[in-house]
């Protein structure tokens, strides 16, 4: 599975390609960071986003996408940022059919370091260990950007047997009711 991590935010987008299975070893394919400059106007910056995420895209066509999904904080401002740059790359992603993952900060740490709460630099670290790289992706924002992917490859195949267990009890449970008589 070829997956494209993205860590959203308006003045660096992380992007991280990472190919693999569960339980074997990942290979990173490519990182790096779409950056906006933030005296710029929003739409504008939006734009660049967009043209970044079509870029790798276009030249890793990963097979699905994993967004860190946008979570609650106090500063108003960032939220709205991070959402604005997500919705980007879940536009992107699915203008082109490609399917869309959202992990959540703490999921994608329990994925890659065993813990929820792990600090940014633990992070790097694991990632850095996970696919064998040399030193820590810079920024941050690349790092988190691979992690997610990683999260992904690595819970994406528990989560598809979930749900196709759902939809299989579902039917059953549909099917069932059909016979009865009203």
């Amino acid at each position: 599975m070829r997956v494209l991590g993205v860590d959203p935010g308006l003045t660096r987008c992380g992007v991280g390609v990472v190919e693999g299975v569960a339980g074997r070893p990942l290979t990173m394919l490519g990182v790096g960071v779409v950056r906006t400059p933030a005296d710029t106007g929003l739409g504008h910056r939006l734009v660049v986003i967009e043209q970044g995420i079509e870029q790798w895209l276009d030249a890793h066509r990963p097979e699905c996408v994993a967004v860190e999904r946008v979570f609650s904080q106090h500063n108003v401002r960032t939220v709205m940022g991070t959402a604005q740059a997500s919705a980007i790359a879940l536009l992107c992603a699915s203008r082109r059919g490609i399917p869309v993952a959202l992990h959540t900060p703490s999921e994608v740490k329990a994925a890659v370091t065993g813990s929820g709460r792990a600090e940014k630099a633990q992070v790097g670290a694991m990632v850095t260990r996970l696919l064998r790289l040399d030193a820590p992706p810079k920024p941050a924002d690349a790092a988190d950007a691979l992690a997610l992917a990683i999260c992904h490859i690595w819970r994406a195949p528990a989560q598809n047997r979930l749900q196709q267990a759902v939809a299989l009890h579902a039917s059953k449970a549909s099917n069932s009711s059909k016979g009865r008589i009203a």
